[in-house]
C-alpha cells in the first residue's frame, strides 16, 4: 500500500476525525445525556413575587435617630452618624420588622448575599451599631439579642412615607412574650 492510498483510506472513513474537526462540524449534535432538565422550566425567571410588597417608607425615626433607607443615610438630630454599610444594612433589615425577631442566618443573607461569613462578622457589625446607637446607655433600648435565635429591633418606630403621612408606629412590646 502506498503513502497515498492510505490517506485516501482515511478522507473515507466517517468515524476516524480529529478531534478538532468534530467540534466544528457542519452538523452541531446536542448531546442529550448532558441536558439540564427542570420541573419549572414554563415558570418564568423573573416572574412576580408570590406577595405583593409593601411600599418602602422614606424616612424612619427612632429615638433621636432618622433612617432614610433609600438614601443610605443615618441622622441624629440633623448631623450624619458615622456608620459601616454593613452596619447600615443591619439596621435596615431590623427596622423593616421591628418588633418582630430577625433571624442570624437571614441577616446574614441579606447583609452578605452569595458571601460566606462567620458569625462572628454579624456580632461585629451589631456591636459597632449599637455603640453608634449608644444602645444601653441614658436608657435607651434598641436591638436586643435572643440568644441562639437572632437580633429583635425593640425600641418604637415611626415610619413615613415619601407623601409626608406617617405610617404605623411599631413597637417592641411583641417581644415580651419571645
Amino acid at each position: 500500500m502506498s503513502a497515498s492510498g492510505s490517506t485516501t483510506l482515511f478522507k473515507r472513513v466517517p468515524w476516524f476525525l480529529p478531534p478538532a474537526l468534530v467540534q466544528f462540524g457542519a452538523e452541531p449534535r446536542r448531546d442529550l445525556r448532558y441536558t439540564v432538565r427542570s420541573s419549572d422550566v414554563d415558570r418564568p425567571f423573573f416572574g412576580k413575587p408570590s406577595q405583593p410588597r409593601r411600599v418602602a417608607p422614606t424616612d424612619i425615626s427612632f429615638g433621636p435617630f432618622r433612617l432614610f433607607p433609600a438614601r443610605f443615610l443615618l441622622l441624629e438630630g440633623d448631623d450624619p452618624v458615622p456608620l459601616g454599610s454593613r452596619a447600615l444594612e443591619i439596621l435596615i433589615v431590623l427596622l423593616e420588622r421591628p418588633g418582630e425577631l430577625v433571624r442570624k442566618q437571614e441577616l446574614m443573607a441579606r447583609v452578605w448575599p452569595n458571601v460566606f461569613v462567620e458569625p462572628a462578622n454579624l456580632t461585629v457589625h451589631i456591636s459597632a451599631l449599637r455603640r453608634t446607637l449608644r444602645d444601653g446607655r441614658d436608657g435607651n433600648r434598641f436591638i436586643i439579642n435572643i440568644p441562639g435565635r437572632g437580633y429583635s429591633f425593640v425600641a418604637p418606630v415611626v415610619q413615613a412615607n415619601g407623601s409626608g403621612g406617617k405610617a404605623a408606629a411599631g413597637t417592641g412590646a411583641s417581644m415580651s412574650a419571645v
